[in-house]
């Protein structure tokens, strides 16, 4: 197994940073937009970008959610595992917003889609957009791309994208790690 180191937290910070400056650019004050991470992984990233932006806009009261699609995976109960899903956050109305789903890492799309389809339960958003902080460009299953990327990839399928988070730092490191 090799382990490669693809961004430093610094690095992170930037990238953090510069997507926050653009969402900041296309939806102004974030009045009528609000961000979700999809659970587990994105939450955290979700909630240090509506920091970022908060700081950029101002904007204290940005509207944000937490939101779990296990049920919504289309290889829900292919084998005999029991399947807990994490909480869902999400108090506030969705319809006639714009969200911002964000994700750690967009490889298939095949979760981007379950949150989709999860995500229609609570209503009818103005309109829907993706972040992704690593997008692996190769083996995508499903016509998804992100409308926020921090950083292209180009990885083999048997590698794995990992996202660390160290508890003392407000950004993550990013590795491939090749089995």
């Amino acid at each position: 197994m090799s382990k490669r180191r693809i961004l430093d937290s610094q690095l992170t910070g930037i990238i953090l940073k510069r997507i926050a400056l653009e969402i900041t650019e296309n939806h102004g004050d974030m009045t009528n937009s609000a961000i979700i991470g999809l659970q587990p992984r994105g939450i955290r990233l979700a909630s240090q970008l509506k920091e970022v932006v908060s700081e950029i806009t101002g904007n204290k009261n940005i509207l944000y959610g937490e939101l779990d699609s296990t049920f919504y995976r289309d290889d829900f109960r292919k084998d005999n595992k029991i399947l807990v899903p994490n909480s869902i956050q999400i108090d506030f109305l969705i319809e006639n917003k714009t969200i911002i789903i964000v994700d750690d890492v967009l490889y298939t799309g095949r979760s981007v889609r379950s949150a989709l389809n999860a995500l229609g339960d609570f209503g009818r958003p103005r309109k829907i957009e993706l972040m992704t902080l690593v997008d692996r460009t190769f083996n995508r299953e499903l016509p998804i791309k992100p409308d926020y990327v921090g950083e292209e990839v180009d990885t083999r399928a048997n590698d794995r994208v990992e996202v660390l988070w160290n508890e003392n730092q407000t950004t993550p490191e990013v590795w491939i790690i090749t089995e």
